[in-house]
C-alpha cells in the first residue's frame, strides 16, 4: 500500500507529515523529535494533494482558531494497552492538562502502570493532533514530549492551558 507525505511550515518548524493510500493521516512529527529524520519512510510518495485538510486545519489551529482537529487518524501497529492510552489522549479537552497518573486511572491502570503510560505517550506518532503535550508530571512540570519542552510549552500557551499542578 502506498504511502505519502509532505512537510508542512509554522511555528514549530517543518513539520513531516505521513498518510495512507486511504489518505488517513498516520503520522506527523517536529524537527528534532525522536525518530523524525525529516524524511519520511523508503518507498513514500511526496504529494500534497492527500494533505489539504490536515494543512487548513493545522492552520487554523495555530493561529488560535481551532480548538479540535477533524482529521482522519490512521491507525499505525500498537499494543491494546498503546491504542488505549492513545484513545485517551484524544479525548483530553484543549486547554486542559493532566498527569500521567490521571491518565493511568482514565484508561483503568494501576498505578505501576505510569511509567507503562508515559511509554505509550512517548511513542505517539501523531504530535499536535493526538494531544500529547497537554500530559505533564504530578507536580505540574513539564516533562517527556518527544518534539521538546520548548514546543510543549508553546502549545500549552496557545491552548491557555494552565501548567499549575493537576493534583494526581
Amino acid at each position: 500500500m502506498t504511502a505519502y507525505w509532505t512537510t508542512h511550515a509554522g511555528p514549530l518548524g517543518a513539520l513531516l507529515l505521513t498518510c495512507d493510500a486511504t489518505g488517513a493521516l498516520t503520522s506527523l512529527t517536529v524537527p528534532g523529535a525522536p525518530g523524525a529524520k525529516g524524511v519520511p519512510a523508503p518507498g513514500a510518495v511526496h504529494d500534497e494533494a492527500p494533505f489539504a485538510q490536515a494543512r487548513h486545519e493545522l492552520d487554523e489551529y495555530f493561529a488560535g482558531d481551532r480548538d479540535h482537529f477533524t482529521l482522519r487518524l490512521g491507525t499505525p501497529p500498537a499494543t491494546p494497552f498503546r491504542a488505549r492510552v492513545w484513545a485517551a489522549l484524544d479525548e483530553i479537552p484543549y486547554g486542559t492538562i493532566v498527569s500521567y497518573g490521571q491518565l493511568a486511572a482514565r484508561i483503568g491502570a494501576t498505578r505501576p502502570a505510569v511509567r507503562a503510560v508515559g511509554g505509550a505517550v512517548g511513542a505517539n506518532p501523531l504530535l499536535v493532533v493526538r494531544p500529547c503535550h497537554r500530559v505533564v508530571g504530578a507536580d505540574g512540570s513539564l516533562t517527556g514530549y518527544a518534539g521538546g519542552l520548548e514546543r510543549k510549552t508553546w502549545l500549552l500557551g496557545l491552548e491557555g492551558a494552565r501548567t499549575a499542578a493537576p493534583t494526581g
